[in-house]
């Protein structure tokens, strides 16, 4: 009797979703993140513009700032801008849901000053370190949600047929596992590609032209781009994310510096700090994250080998985990930005972009167009 009355409640608990092995996983997710130093943290990211026409441009200027996506890792708290602009407003396109603060100004003659405020709240995204993927199973039938479906498919800088579908289904072989297939391809991109200082700013991404020149080399949107395009190329939902570097690693950062520093009092220059991470969809689980341009970034950094025990730890921690000493803006890809810009499509949208009357300014050169960024940390 009282062994049928608790199997009759053990029945009940497991109906209720109490004991399956998901919610197993996301107890000791929970326990982990308790554990973990600077799991949770906050900064203001100080974004100051003084923008300057190109030379022999005129008229009125509208200057598009990326901001960030409210996600389970981040969430922008607060906004704050200032300045002698005629018009400032949040836009979002339509096709990724790309958020901006439009900034206008009707006549570029006078100075335009403008300062942007951003608070930011973050937390370690670590599904792969929590153990929240230790009970993962591929379902049986594999079906990825509508709003997933999308990152299966090839874009202008992310092809996934030809030398890509070659490259990718050489790289996972006969491996169906959807986690085990995404593995392969890391591992494949981290330890084959090398960043490449001499590229201006992160990179085109431009998936196809990087393996067909066989110099697999760049900056962290070419190498992320190529995870990306390799996943979707066998099946696997894919996505970089823009963003920017927000001041201390803590974790890695006992690894390398090249993860992102600032001084005692958590104050850090993020001007060219611009990076783009990327991630993975597992049908059953859920989005997942892994940056391998980092690992090539601090292999550079450290003049390491890929084999050494340092690069290593880091190659480890970067397939299934994020530390957020970073912020993303956006997933957007060879899009148009809302309202559509002058010059047309944008390759991607993590950094600043303006026009003046329809004349681009360089981005890259953030003392031409003129922008400084600057993050502290709130302790």
């Amino acid at each position: 009797m009282l062994r049928r009355e608790f199997l009759k409640g053990a029945a009940v608990m497991s109906a209720a979703g109490m004991v399956t092995p998901v919610m197993a996983s996301a107890v000791t997710a929970g326990a982990a993140k308790q554990d973990t130093v600077a799991a949770r943290r906050r900064f203001t990211l100080a974004q100051a513009y003084d923008v300057k026409p190109p030379m022999g441009s005129a008229g009125k200027v509208n200057l598009w700032i990326p901001l960030p996506e409210n996600t389970e890792f981040q969430k922008l708290n607060h906004m704050d801008v200032k300045g002698n602009h005629d018009d400032a407003y949040i836009t979002v396109e339509n096709n990724y849901g790309a958020k901006a603060l439009l900034v206008t100004w009707k006549d570029s003659k006078k100075p335009m000053k403008l300062n942007v405020e951003l608070d930011i709240s973050t937390e370690d995204w670590e599904p792969m370190a929590s153990g929240a993927l230790a009970f993962y199973r591929a379902p049986s039938e594999i079906a990825y949600p509508t709003d997933v479906q999308r990152y299966l498919q090839p874009s202008a800088h992310i092809p996934t047929d030809g030398i890509v579908k070659k490259t990718a289904d050489k790289i996972v072989g006969n491996e169906t596992d959807p986690l085990k297939k995404a593995h392969k391809i890391y591992l494949w991109v981290s330890e084959n590609m090398e960043r490449d200082n001499s590229v201006v700013g992160c990179g085109q991404g431009d998936v196809r032209a990087i393996l067909e020149s066989g110099k697999l080399g760049g900056k962290c949107t070419d190498i992320n781009s190529v995870f990306v395009a390799l996943a979707r190329a066998v099946g696997l939902p894919a996505r970089e994310m823009f963003g920017v570097r927000l001041g201390q690693a803590i974790k890695m950062g006992k690894y390398s510096k090249a993860f992102g520093s600032a001084d005692d009092k958590g104050v850090a220059s993020e001007t060219g700090g611009q990076h783009c991470r990327a991630m993975f969809f597992l049908a059953g689980f859920g989005w997942v994250p892994v940056d391998p341009a980092d690992v090539t970034k601090m292999r550079l950094a450290e003049k390491a080998k890929h084999t050494d025990d340092n690069v290593q730890a880091v190659n480890k921690y970067l397939f299934g985990n994020w530390e957020m000493n970073w912020v993303g803006f956006n997933y957007a890809r060879d899009f148009e930005l809302a309202p559509a810009a002058a010059q047309g499509k944008m390759n991607n949208f993590g950094y600043p972009y303006a026009e003046v009357d329809g004349d681009p300014l360089n981005y890259y050169d953030a003392k031409a167009f003129a922008y400084d960024y600057r993050s502290t940390e709130q302790r």
